[in-house]
């Protein structure tokens, strides 16, 4: 059972590998007829039949082209996503706004405009960074509309399957200048209101290349109960380029594993990694010839007259703790990509400021 199981996969496979050549990828082995190798192993293979040729061969098509296709049964439909669209607001440095997007789904563009006029009321903000990191949706419609309160003129923003979305003209844009966050697991319409507000020149995108799953689907009905459901058309973006199947690559590109990603994203404070090389190993390991003492604090040389003329003790004094402020240190982000959104609103603010007469 195994070893056909196989045959037909690596059958698949080297069927899929032609197409993608003719598709444009960069493939050049060639493959025999599918049919032809299908039929030899139904004919000689020993302990095969036609239900477990049959299921081998369909489950090896659909590894093949998942995402793209799948098969759905009936009563196992996953219920639409519920929650919140925006998880997370808050405001950095007093002055840039932070908007974490859960999915795009239908009034993600009002909620945006909604705490942004709030935060606006409190606050006299310089950029703002929209988070798209793990965030997906299948609404292409939302999509366009979450990317229409930033965009000044009427123009079209998207188009999926015979449907195109176009923003309005109006006076009242959302001018602040914009950073989308993106990973691997940002999808569908995530990554369509990313494409979005790059290619209307709203925002620069920081992170990873996203999944590439932005697609119009459309579901066929089968014989036996069950849907096929196929991307039958690529969404494009208002100037008629389609967002790819490998993703959107960033203008700015950060790496991060994918631990350490969800780490930062629970916690953008949090300092995963110390710098081994400032600790001693006794320090790192627990070392019973270790003491729990002080650290010495250095002085030069002109301290150590000083102390020699007001007769004090320089081994006291090495051995003191250095002083400490009364204030609380301020925390700094550690989310890299977040972090590098921030630096750079922060110089954009600049720049403008030396700009104003």
């Amino acid at each position: 059972m195994k070893a056909f199981n196989i045959l037909i996969l690596g059958a698949f496979a080297c069927a899929l590998s032609v197409w993608s050549e003719q598709s444009g990828a960069a493939e050049t082995n060639q493959c025999p007829n599918f049919q032809e190798v299908y039929d030899t192993v139904r004919a000689h293979l020993v302990g095969a039949d036609q239900a477990n040729l049959n299921q081998a061969a369909v489950q090896g098509f659909l590894d093949q082209l998942k995402p793209e296709v799948s098969l759905v049964t009936p009563g196992t439909r996953t219920t639409p996503p519920e929650g919140p669209l925006l998880t997370k607001t808050r405001v950095f440095d007093s002055a840039y706004a932070y908007l974490r997007v859960n999915r795009v789904g239908t009034g993600l563009g009002d909620d945006i405009t909604k705490v942004l006029r709030e935060l606006k009321g409190t606050n006299n903000l310089n950029g703002l960074v929209i988070d798209l990191r793990f965030a997906g949706g299948q609404d292409y419609a939302a999509a366009a509309a979450a990317a229409d309160p930033f965009v000044t003129k009427d123009q079209p923003l998207l188009t999926w399957g015979t449907t195109t979305a176009r923003s309005s003209a109006k006076t009242n844009a959302v001018t602040l200048p914009v950073v989308v966050l993106m990973n691997h697991e940002t999808t569908g319409a995530a990554e369509a209101l990313a494409g979005i507000l790059r290619e209307t020149d709203v925002a620069l995108l920081i992170g990873a290349p996203t999944a590439g799953q932005a697609t119009a689907f459309q579901e066929f009905p089968l014989r036996d109960g069950q849907i096929l459901r196929i991307a039958t058309a690529a969404v494009k973006l208002g100037n008629g380029q389609p967002l790819s199947l490998q993703g959107l690559t960033p203008d700015i590109k950060v790496t991060v594993n994918a631990q350490d990603e969800r780490a930062y994203f629970a916690n953008p404070y949090m300092a995963i990694h110390k710098d081994l090389a400032l600790l001693k190993e006794g320090d790192l390991l627990g070392d019973a010839n270790t003491t729990n003492s002080p650290p010495r604090r250095r002085i030069n040389e002109a301290e150590l007259v000083r102390m020699q003329k007001e007769g004090l003790n320089p081994e006291e004094e090495l051995a003191a703790p250095p002083p400490t402020s009364s204030e609380t240190p301020k925390p700094t982000v550690q989310d890299p990509a977040l972090a590098r959104a921030l630096d750079l609103l922060k110089g954009l603010a600049v720049v403008n400021r030396l700009r104003q007469p």
